[in-house]
C-alpha cells in the first residue's frame, strides 16, 4: 500500500512507484470514480475504454470515437510540451 497527503487545493501525489508501474507521465488523464468505500483513480488508457466496448449498439463506434478523441488530445498535449 502506498500513501499520499492531500494539499489545501485538494491535490494528491501518485507515488513514483505506481506512476512507473502504470506508465503515467506528466499530463496523463485519469478518471476519478466514486464507489461505496471512497474513490478509485484509474488511468484513462486503452484498457479503461476497452471495458466499455460492446455495451452500446453500433459495434464499438462510441469507444473508437472516444479513443480517437483522446489520441487528438494527447497529440495536442505533446505539441504544447515541445
Amino acid at each position: 500500500m502506498e500513501t499520499s497527503v492531500m494539499t489545501v487545493k485538494g491535490q494528491i501525489v501518485v507515488p513514483a512507484k505506481l506512476r512507473k508501474k502504470l506508465g503515467l507521465k506528466k499530463g496523463a488523464k485519469v478518471a476519478i470514480i466514486e464507489d461505496e468505500h471512497g474513490f478509485l483513480v484509474r488511468p484513462l488508457n486503452r484498457t479503461y475504454f476497452d471495458q466499455y466496448a460492446g455495451i452500446l449498439p453500433g459495434r464499438g463506434k462510441a469507444t473508437k470515437a472516444l479513443l480517437e478523441e483522446r489520441r487528438g488530445d494527447r497529440d495536442d498535449e505533446d505539441a504544447r510540451a515541445r
